[in-house]
Parts: C-alpha cells; structure tokens; sequence
C-alpha cells in the first residue's frame, strides 16, 4: 500500500468533548476550513482518559487493551505486546522513521507508547510543552508525531466540562493548536502533512464540578477533524475514537490488521479520505452505544 503523507501530527485535547463547537477557535476553524469535522465521534468505555487515548494509539477497546489510569501511570506498556502501538508498526514499517510523541500527560508516553522503539518524547505544560513542540517539528520534521494537551480537561474537572472556564480553556489550547501549525508552514511541510486534532472524552458539569468515567452524551461524544491532501471536505457521520490508530496506518502506507472484534476494531471513516472506499462496521455493540444517539442520563464513574 502507497504511503499517502509523510508526515503525520497529531494533537490531543484531554477532556475536550464536543465543545470545540461552542468555543472562540479561529486557528482550528482556519485550519479545518476545508477539512473534515465531526463533534460526534464515540469515545471509549469508559471515558476515561487511559482508556481512550490506548484504543487511539492501540486500535482496540478497553476490554482488549487492558490499560487504566493507575496502570499506564507505574507500568511500561510491553513491547511484546500482541497488540502494538502505532509507533510500533511504524517502526517495523519505517527503521528510520522519526517518531515523537510529547505530552502534557506523561503516562501516554510512559505507559501506552513502548520503550526502546525509539520515540523521542518531552512532557511540560501545555503552555511550556508548545514551543518544544514547535522546536521539535521544525528541527526534525516527524513522520509521526502524538502531542497532548491536558489543561482542556482540568478545566472541566475544576469548573465543570461545557462551563464558560472550561470553552475558555479550549480557546486557549486554540492558540496552542495555531502556533503548532505555523512550526509544520516553517517547517516547510505543510502540504504533505496530515494534521489531526482529537477529543478523547467529554464530561459532566454537576454543581460547579467535573466529572466523567460514565456513559453521557456529554461524556461519549467529542471532537475529531483531520486536513490535508487528499481529505475530504465535509462532516464525518459515523466514528469511533478508536479509528484514529486505522486512519495513522493508512496514512503512513502501513496494512492494518484484520477486523477482530476480539481484537483490532479501528476502522477507516466513509467519507474521510477522497481515495478511500470501504465498508465501516457498526460496533455499537462493543461500546454499548446502542442506540448511538442515546439521551439516557447515566451518573458519571468517579476517577
């Protein structure tokens, strides 16, 4: 399979949900201007930050990926793993490849991408992260590239997710999302790059505070949208967050495993890639997102 980009970056918002919608962006708008969007991909259950960012960067559920946010956070993700990352297949793909991946939230780096594949990495604040972001992009120009934001969701466990302080802090990471993108026109690679920015869970806001694990529109639905060559310019109906790890492989010209709904379950949208025609799966039964639109208020999981 042809590689379509080569290079591919990708930013996280931790807690973000679907409020890009509601929030002041004039980079993400920019941006995604003539790129693909949806507010309603399903997360993982349960919308918990472990949870989620593993079947992203992993390709399968929770239930099959085993990772919590006390297990990335004290153990090493094996790189024997029969269940890789997608560093991992890049690497096997690519040896020479340069992968990064910095985080405001250091145990995706500790604990969901492998040691000893060779992936730089840097954790700071997301306002002390961004410029070794920026530096990193311009210096090094990754084939892939996984950052994390983390002060979208500690607005919404502080204040209450959907809030004025927690769109605020969204338009704050906006900023950030702006001065990552100037690092990929710097760098000189911006018309063969993939630029994608995901949500990995929303949240509840329940008397001033915070609060998600459970199984709410609020919680479930978030943010996706991807730009560049070949994207298609248009609103995605149907996604799971989980699609992220599919959409890197495709990307980069790696196969993806088979669909195994013991296993792989990452799948390539309809209507992502202009050169991409494919049958996407129902898995509403794995999630428990049957019906997918639901309105049935559920009490958030304490993390």
């Amino acid at each position: 399979m042809a590689r379509k980009y080569s290079h591919i970056i990708i930013i996280g918002t931790d807690g973000a949900g679907s409020w890009f919608r509601d929030a002041d962006t004039p980079n993400f708008d920019r941006i995604f201007e003539n790129g693909a969007v949806t507010y309603s991909a399903l997360s993982s259950k349960p919308t918990i930050s472990a949870e989620c960012w593993g079947s992203m960067l992993i390709g399968v559920g929770p239930e099959v990926h085993k990772l919590t946010n006390r297990r990335v956070s004290t153990i090493p993700y094996p790189v024997w793993s029969k269940h890789p990352t997608v560093f991992r297949r890049a690497r096997k793909a690519y040896p020479d490849a340069e992968l990064g991946s910095y985080c405001d939230w250091n145990p995706i780096t500790k604990g969901i991408v492998e040691k000893l594949i060779g992936v730089s990495h840097a954790t700071a604040r997301d306002k002390e992260l961004t410029p070794l972001i920026c530096d990193y992009i311009r210096e090094k120009k990754p084939d892939l590239l996984f950052t994390h934001f983390d002060s979208t969701d500690e607005a919404g466990h502080k204040n209450g997710y959907g809030t004025k302080a927690h769109i605020d802090a969204i338009s704050g990471v906006d900023k950030l999302i702006g001065d990552v993108y100037c690092a990929i026109e710097d760098a000189d690679i911006v018309d063969d790059t993939l630029f994608i920015v995901i949500a990995d869970h929303g949240g509840t806001n329940e008397n001033g505070k915070g609060n998600h694990g459970g199984w709410t529109d609020e919680e479930k639905y978030v943010t996706f949208a991807a730009a560049g060559k070949g994207i298609n310019n248009g609103e995605i109906e149907k996604m799971n967050i989980r699609d992220l790890a599919a959409i890197i492989l495709y990307a980069m010209g790696i196969e993806a495993p088979a669909f195994n709904e013991k296993g792989w379950t990452s799948q390539i949208p309809d209507g992502l890639f202009t050169d991409y025609k494919g049958e996407y799966r129902d898995i509403s039964h794995l999630t428990g997102a049957a019906p997918r639109i639901s309105r049935t208020h559920h009490k958030s999981e304490l993390i």
